[in-house]
């Protein structure tokens, strides 16, 4: 039988991903979205993504998507993300907004009025890795039906 952990509790994660440019996730990462910069080494670096460590790996290969119906948006599938505050989420949205990112899916509220009901947007890196933010008013709900 498994357990649902308190958001508030669950550890970092870690997830290691393909870019086809370093130079352009250090940009992406660290200066458009202010992930911190961790270790490094000629062909990968590491970031703190809101308190996760993820790893950009150079590979020749770009990313690739398809895309998954949800609540009447076109979803990219695989994708990753973080899950922050509602008020962090529209400062997240704005602040991008004014950036000129290119949305693949604009910041909006997902199941409005419903058990879940959460921020999100999606948006790609330089390298086609689909991002999703989400927010929610009570992270509690994080997995509320």
């Amino acid at each position: 039988m498994s357990q649902t952990v308190a958001p508030q509790s669950l550890p970092p994660f870690h997830l290691a991903f393909p870019v086809t440019d370093i130079a352009a996730a250090r940009n992406f990462y660290g200066t458009l979205l202010g992930c911190p910069e961790g270790r490094s080494d000629t062909h990968w670096v590491d970031f703190d993504f809101f308190g996760h460590q993820i790893v950009a790996h150079h590979s020749e290969e770009p990313a690739r998507a398809i895309v998954n119906p949800v609540d009447g948006d076109a979803v990219p599938v695989p994708h990753f993300g973080a899950v922050l505050s509602m008020e962090r989420w529209k400062a997240l949205a704005e602040r991008l907004s004014g950036m000129g990112i290119r949305f693949v899916i604009e910041p909006h509220i997902r199941f409005p009025g419903l058990p879940g009901e959460q921020g999100t947007m999606f948006f790609q890196d330089p390298s086609g890795n689909a991002i999703e933010i989400k927010g929610f008013d009570d992270l509690g709900s994080l997995f509320a039906k």
